[in-house]
């Protein structure tokens, strides 16, 4: 059979760095095929040289679509070839509806005026083909992440997709709708559709995966057919090494209560009549880490950024005891200075400012602690900067580098440096390690075992149950903006947390259903 796709010796190289070096892969009609690594290894290299983001000539080596040389010239020109691909961050206009997000520059029209009766018919054939009962005219904001990737697919579908690539689909996703988008690529893979799909999930790509290619610093390590595809040898080829264990051992040292948070509410900024978080108490030690499990729109990061005072004008009402004494949330800076800190799961839009240095985004949220008579010292801003990469290991050839140009285990261990240099007593960490690969995930895991053998507390969310019963000493279960259960290590499982689940989702009172998150 010959491959619908061949990318043959492709080298992209970049001011001083080589991000691709001699990369081959082959991808057969009809098939998923597998594109892993480390991030950094170069698969989104790969794929922009593929799609036209990076130009023919802008690269060595040569592509064939469909047994023709293929010298794309810009995102255009590889659509029109059938060649889509899907971002991790979706390219959705949120106020604009599913129908015009589907045929946004590529309108239906008829004598000149958009056809809005074919454009919602075919808008309803192609949601039935993803399986998203949603109307046409519904607004992209109005729906969760799991719903808008399948709107992506859909606008994939409405340009007669041949090979479809999927760049981390599942990473912000819950398990319920990453099983639903998986099931979809089966789907399509029965009617001939091929696809290439991106992802750190290990598990997901064991399970759908036909054949896979693995890519380390820019160059291919690795080709599997799907009866030698295993996680561990995945790994290996990925890290250049065996990993045991995926998770460091703990032997943690549990102190004294270091907060408490009692009958904690929240309302919704806009709607002041609509309670997001109910009567939510928790508890964390020092040296704890805790987890707060759920599925999405559970109420967890609305929890997070309530407490550390991102209210946006909403009514909160609750009382809140760290170190000892009760605080005052009523915004960031009170957080902090009470010794609080927040690691948001979306650390490129609010966690770093990207464009800035990693030394600028290290001392941000502790100016003071490098100033002197309100002047910032450069040489103690660096000193800091420094010291935090060499703590927490952050590979990057100077501190001075722009944060954007950082892979996604990089950038999370600058967002750690910024928060660490307030000195917290409670860490937040909200999905800290999606979109990070398993060797990155395993040094921000030792990190927040370092934290909490400090005497820290750790909060952890994590959409990634083995995640949390992973690194977890008690897990909370959250689920319509309340605790509905809580968990020691030794009683917590994936099928237990989703029977609490499951349970308070049955149980729900219907009015309280019609106004939770």
């Amino acid at each position: 059979m010959v491959p619908i796709l061949e990318m043959r010796g492709i080298t992209k190289t970049f001011p001083g760095v080589k991000a691709l070096d001699n990369v081959t892969l082959a991808v057969m009609p009809g098939e998923i095929h597998a594109l892993v690594g480390e991030n950094g290894a170069g698969k989104s290299t790969l794929m922009k040289v593929l799609s036209g983001v990076y130009p023919h000539g802008s690269y060595d080596g040569e592509i064939l679509f469909e047994g023709q040389p293929a010298r794309f010239q810009g995102i255009h020109d590889s659509e029109a070839k059938g060649i889509i691909i899907i971002h991790q961050e979706l390219a959705l206009v949120p106020l604009l509806s599913i129908a015009e997000n589907i045929f946004l520059g590529n309108e239906i029209t008829r004598h000149g005026m958009i056809d809005w009766p074919e454009t919602f018919r075919r808008t309803g054939a192609l949601l039935k083909k993803v399986g998203l009962n949603e109307a046409p005219q519904a607004r992209i904001d109005s729906l969760g992440v799991g719903k808008q990737q399948l709107v992506e697919i859909a606008k994939a579908l409405s340009k007669k997709v041949k090979l479809l690539i999927l760049d981390e689909p599942t990473a912000a996703l819950q398990e319920n709708d990453s099983a639903t988008l998986l099931n979809l690529l089966l789907e399509f893979k029965a009617q001939g559709i091929t696809s290439i799909l991106i992802s750190h999930k290990l598990n997901e790509i064991s399970r759908v995966a036909d054949r896979l290619t693995v890519l380390r610093d820019g160059a291919t390590v690795s080709g599997m057919e799907r009866s030698d595809i295993t996680e561990a040898r995945i790994i290996h080829d990925m890290v250049g090494r065996d990993m045991a264990n995926r998770y460091p051992h703990r032997a943690p040292e549990i102190g004294e209560t270091l907060l408490t948070v009692n009958d904690w509410c929240v309302f919704h900024p806009v709607h002041p009549d609509r309670q997001v978080i109910t009567n939510a108490c928790l508890s964390v030690k020092r040296g704890e880490v805790v987890g707060i499990a759920g599925l999405m729109g559970a109420g967890r990061t609305e929890f997070a950024m309530s407490l550390f005072g991102r209210s946006w004008g909403q009514k909160i009402s609750g009382a809140v005891t760290l170190g000892g004494k009760q605080v005052e949330l009523m915004n960031v800076p009170q957080a902090i200075r009470a010794g609080l800190a927040y690691v948001t799961e979306d650390r490129k839009a609010l966690g770093l400012i990207l464009d800035e240095s990693i030394l600028r985004n290290t001392s941000m949220a502790n100016l003071q602690g490098v100033s002197s008579g309100g002047v910032i010292d450069a040489n103690r801003e660096r000193k800091v900067a420094e010291d935090y990469r060499e703590v927490l290991g952050t590979r990057t050839p100077s501190v001075f580098q722009k944060t954007v140009n950082l892979s996604g285990g990089n950038q999370q261990k600058v967002v750690l440096a910024k928060w660490l240099f307030t000195d917290p007593q409670v860490l937040i960490l909200d999905e800290p390690t999606r979109g990070i690969d398993v060797g990155a995930k395993f040094e921000i895991y030792s990190i927040v075992n370092q934290l909490a053998g400090q005497g820290r507390g750790v909060i952890l969310i994590s959409s990634e149950m083995p995640e949390l019963l992973g690194m977890c000493d008690r897990i909370y279960v959250m689920n319509k903006g309340t605790f509905v259960g809580e968990l020691t290590k030794e009683e917590a499982s994936q099928e237990r947390i989703m029977e609490i689940i499951m349970s308070a989702e049955t149980s729900w009172p219907e009015h309280a259903k019609a106004g939770s998150v």
